[in-house]
């Protein structure tokens, strides 16, 4: 595909650019930037995006921190409501914080003063769709909705009779956003998962408008099941963005892998850090940053319309948007699938 055009998003009828925002460090992720810090970042998506503007938020980040200033800041920039398209991953509601520090992820968010708790059936999502709306303001409204980790909740489950009832959770969860859908409150309902294999078993009773793969389609990981099964649902019309190309940050230099500290005394952590000297020491031969191997990468599959990218930096912004328009040399591909960085079979690089 053409990365430098819209592209009509699947079933939604909408168009989207090539990259759209997370907003995980609106909610303090890892650490906590100023207001202004936000600012910023919110001003850099605008600048840096022609047309619509794109942005991934959901009640989980900062436990809806990330949705209050998102509304606050685009609000106080200005930015007029049909210039962006808010898309809201659902099943995380604000409670009170009563202890030391919030209980739904220890040891990720910083600063907070709320805490979060899971709410997955009929009347669960709805809450938690009206939670969101109010933490964004009334200028601004969630366009695009799905359930946030469905395959998290299903592998909490302790027995099969635990987890039947937890599915039956998310299919209700489900049955309420296409209720919105059907009353035009939103344009389209969709699936964000670190576990792809949770899309794929959930496709098969719901017909999502769009998918989000997070962890799963990057240059350390791309298994050529999720490659057809990607096939399959452009084959559907089903949207695609592909989300977290960098691991959680560990692709290019970071500490967390899939958002877990990395240890360097476990095994496979000591493989993962081995993996990543070696294609740091590709990308220096062929002088490219690893950070723009990994979005070209990731958008590299002809299915994938857009990436969803993720920075607390506002001057990687315009980098990432002007990075999806580049090509990288031939024979740095090739060496990257000689040297088993990346799968030597796959097919587009």
């Amino acid at each position: 595909m053409n990365h430098d055009d819209l592209s009509v998003f699947g079933k939604t009828g909408l168009k989207i650019p090539p990259v759209i925002y997370g907003t995980s460090y609106l909610g303090n992720l890892y650490r906590e930037l100023s207001y202004e810090e936000k600012l910023e970042l919110m001003r850099a998506w605008v600048e840096a995006t022609p047309g619509t503007v794109v942005i991934d938020s959901a009640g989980k980040y900062g436990a809806g921190l990330a949705l209050e200033v998102l509304g606050r800041g685009l609000e106080d920039l200005g930015i007029p409501p049909e210039r962006v398209v808010i898309s809201v991953k659902l099943g995380w509601y604000r409670i009170p914080l009563t202890t030391e520090e919030p209980t739904f992820e220890p040891g990720v968010w910083a600063g907070l003063e709320h805490d979060a708790v899971q709410k997955i059936s009929y009347e669960g999502i709805l809450a938690c769709w009206e939670q969101a709306r109010e933490l964004l303001g009334k200028k601004y409204r969630p366009v695009l909705v799905s359930v946030h980790d469905p395959d998290e909740y299903i592998a909490s489950a302790t027995n099969e009779e635990e987890r039947g009832k937890k599915v039956t959770d998310i299919l209700e969860a489900y049955r309420a956003l296409f209720s919105l859908r059907e009353k035009g409150e939103v344009k389209g309902v969709g699936i964000g998962a670190k576990n792809w294999h949770s899309i794929e078993v959930l496709s098969r009773h719901i017909s999502f408008d769009w998918v989000m793969f997070a962890n799963s389609l990057t240059l350390y990981t791309h298994p050529p099941e999720i490659l057809r099964f990607m096939e399959k649902l452009s084959r559907k019309n089903t949207g695609i963005i592909n989300s977290a190309v960098f691991n959680a940050g560990f692709l290019t230099g970071g500490e967390y892998f899939d958002y877990k500290k990395i240890d360097p005394s476990s095994p496979e952590d000591r493989k993962k850090l081995a993996w990543r000297e070696r294609f740091f020491g590709i990308c220096q031969d062929f002088q490219v940053d690893p950070a723009e191997a990994c979005i070209l990468f990731g958008i590299s599959p002809p299915q994938v319309q857009a990436l969803a990218l993720n920075t607390s930096d506002p001057r990687r912004v315009l980098h990432n948007m002007e990075t999806i328009r580049k090509t990288l040399p031939d024979a740095f591909w090739a060496t990257l699938k000689e040297q088993q960085i990346i799968d030597p079979g796959y097919p587009y690089l």
